[in-house]
């Protein structure tokens, strides 16, 4: 899995890297990913961080 922000639509709330810190991080005013590929063990954290995203800015493929 793959997962972008857009840093258009991100507030910088920090809700994804509460979520999921090992893949998220905020850098200034907008959240980061943090990795390439998402690891099978973090999908999961991260499908909770795009539907908890107050701007709907995480989106994944």
């Amino acid at each position: 899995m793959k997962v972008k922000i857009d840093e258009d639509l991100c507030i910088g709330c920090g809700v994804c890297e509460g979520i999921c810190p090992d893949v998220f991080e905020m850098e200034g005013d907008v959240a980061t990913v943090t990795v390439d590929t998402v690891p099978e063990d973090q999908q999961d954290d991260v499908l909770d961080a795009e539907s908890e995203c107050p701007t709907n800015a995480i989106s994944h493929e």
